[in-house]
């Protein structure tokens, strides 16, 4: 299964700040906040959401063809993440200027203040899926996700008006951009994924309803924190996958990007053998990729660093044992690496 990922690829700058970023902030002074905070904790890391994606995809196995634009600083990260199992012989590489780079704090609560300088990310508006499609011979699944605003809507296009299908995966840009965007983003998509507060961000500048989103998209999957997943198709009861419980809270830098590395995961590795995840399959098809995606999403939890961990089998499936049961742990047996 041909799984293109377009998206940011960057360079994680994660801090840490000893304290709360409440305690800084005053009621009725929040229009003219002047704050800098002391972080006691710098570490640079391999990131960018469509890039974490891939990195996950990759460890399971999967081989993800990455999209995106890039610096020429990027040649040790390529060779992560080709090591990683990553297809990124259609990554662009600018002439003028550096890869992405995402700054974060986060405080001693795991509430996060970022920023994010797009680089050569701007160039990525002109990549075309269509000599990506004649290298690999079809595409099954295109993830649009933050990216360039406009290569968002580029690549949502082309996959809408070639037919392959596509999640639409806005997150961070929701913030960027407006309610005609949003729509062309979603309109059409096999799956939208969002978590609940960028659901409902959606809805405000959509102007859709719950049930006016169901019916644009296949499947909508909304991350809720702790509380883990829902999964909703038009007309059927929703469900709701639990998380896998955490040894320890070290980093959320990243959760959510792994969550749709292992779904994807999932949806190709499971498909392939003949499982049900399937875009087709049914429910309990998706919640098996949601469980296999909640696997992931603890991991990097558990680290500093969004492409740190690793997934061992025996400690998966007993974790995902522990966490749903010994049938669902061996559901998803297939898509682990040996």
């Amino acid at each position: 299964m041909n799984t293109v990922l377009t998206g940011s690829i960057a360079t994680d700058h994660l801090m840490h700040f000893p304290g709360r970023f409440r305690d800084s902030l005053l009621a009725g002074s929040l229009e003219k906040v002047s704050l800098s905070f002391l972080v006691d904790e710098l570490v640079i890391r391999r990131g960018g959401v469509a890039a974490n994606i891939a990195y996950g995809m990759g460890v399971l196995g999967c081989r993800p063809v990455l999209v995106g634009a890039v610096g020429a600083d990027f040649a040790d990260y390529r060779a992560w993440l080709d090591q990683h199992g990553v297809d990124t012989a259609s990554v662009h590489v600018s002439e003028l200027a550096h890869t992405a780079r995402f700054l974060c704090t986060t405080d001693t609560e795991l509430n996060q203040i970022a920023s994010f300088y797009a680089g050569a990310m701007s160039e990525a508006r002109n990549i075309s899926l269509a000599p990506l499609a004649q290298r690999l011979g079809s595409i099954d699944l295109v993830v649009i996700s933050p990216n360039d605003p406009e290569a968002m809507l580029r690549h949502t296009d082309e996959a809408r008006n070639a037919g392959y299908p596509f999640m639409a995966d806005p997150s961070q840009q929701l913030a960027r951009m407006d309610g005609p965007e949003l729509r062309r983003l979603v309109q059409g998509a096999e799956y939208l994924v969002t978590n609940d507060y960028e659901r409902d961000l959606l809805a405000s500048k959509t102007g859709w309803t719950d049930e006016q989103v169901l019916g644009q998209v296949g499947v909508r999957l909304t991350t809720i924190g702790s509380k883990g997943v829902e999964i909703q198709r038009a007309g059927e009861p929703a469900i709701t996958v639990p998380v896998v419980p955490e040894s320890a809270k070290v980093d959320p830098t990243g959760v959510g990007d792994a969550f749709r590395a292992g779904l994807l995961a999932g949806l190709a590795g499971l498909a392939g053998s003949g499982g049900p995840g399937g875009g087709s399959g049914g429910g309990s098809g998706l919640a098996a990729c949601a469980r296999l995606g909640s696997l992931l999403a603890v991991l990097v939890l558990e680290t500093v660093g969004t492409q740190e961990y690793e997934v061992h089998r025996e400690v998966a499936l007993a974790r995902l044992s522990d966490a749903y049961g010994v049938e669902a742990a061996a559901e998803i047996a297939p898509v682990l690496p040996a």
